[in-house]
């Protein structure tokens, strides 16, 4: 699923080709894409000059000139690309957005597996309803305060997006590893300066990863239909049995709270805690990747 740094990069590659556009034509469908359900698009949209776009969490916020918004979730598969007009259209797109002026372009979104959608707000809703703080911004007495309460292991309390806003399965690995924090220590547990040190850790790793384009997995793809590069970077996810990058101890992976998890045990020491909710690696959970 794109996380933060793959949603940022494609609202960068969006900003310079759509802000200030103007809707002429709109194209959707299946209906259960468009949020709420039936809600038609064309007359809200056609006519209306797209004013601004911005990240919050992993969703894509677009302002109109009237005030009113909606959101694109890319879910699992989901794509955002700029097209020109006469491009083949590929199966699942599920938006075309068509512009005025004399640049012909076309803002398509496309969803083979349909998790993520398009979620009309108007001038009213708040994007952000009960989204805990933006990472790349958030003071580490905010991440205190936000995993305190909680005894989850702090793998799984890094994916709530009440806790955290835009945080995934591969930057909860890659920060933990970053911080040399277990996956499996209850977020309560953790010290001040460990709190300090995964602060900086997420930080650090989303910027680095919003630098090389976010990670291509699968689907993942920038709004100009490119991969991005920061899988290459990966120093635990998705690299079960290989060697640490940094001791050389071979890369572990459990399931946290059903969702993969990679770790290395000679840099990220547990300290005395009984983990709970993990399990060793099962054939079933390989399909998470």
């Amino acid at each position: 699923m794109p996380e933060l740094p793959e949603v940022q990069t494609v609202v960068d590659g969006l900003l310079p080709h759509v802000v200030g556009r103007t809707v002429h034509r709109v194209r959707s469908g299946p209906h259960d894409i468009v949020h709420p359900r039936g809600m038609l698009l064309d007359p809200r949209l056609v006519g209306r000059t797209i004013s601004r776009i911005n990240r919050r969490g992993k969703k894509i916020v677009f302002t109109l000139d009237d005030h009113a918004r909606f959101v694109i979730h890319l879910g699992m598969t989901g794509q955002l690309t700029l097209d020109a007009p006469d491009a083949p259209v590929l199966s699942h797109t599920h938006l075309v957005l068509s512009f005025t002026d004399t640049t012909p372009t076309q803002l398509r979104f496309r969803d083979p597996r349909r998790f993520g959608g398009v979620w009309w707000l108007g001038q009213t809703e708040a994007p952000d309803e009960q989204m805990g703080p933006e990472p790349l911004t958030m003071r580490w007495v905010t991440l205190a305060r936000h995993l305190s309460p909680t005894r989850r292991a702090i793998k799984t309390a890094l994916l709530d997006q009440k806790v955290v806003a835009g945080i995934g399965n591969i930057y909860a690995d890659e920060s933990l590893f970053e911080a040399r924090i277990d996956p499996r220590t209850p977020a309560c547990q953790l010290t001040p300066e460990q709190v300090r040190r995964l602060c900086r850790a997420i930080k650090l790793i989303l910027r680095r990863a919003i630098r090389h384009r976010g990670s291509t997995l699968r689907d993942y793809r920038d709004a100009d239909g490119l991969e991005g590069g920061f899988q290459k970077l990966h120093r635990v996810y998705d690299r079960a049995t290989l060697p640490c990058r940094r001791c050389k101890t071979p890369i572990n992976r459990i399931v946290l709270g059903g969702r993969s998890t990679h770790y290395c045990t000679g840099c990220q020491v547990p300290l005395n805690f009984t983990a709970t909710g993990a399990s060793v690696d099962t054939a079933k959970d390989q399909s998470r990747h």
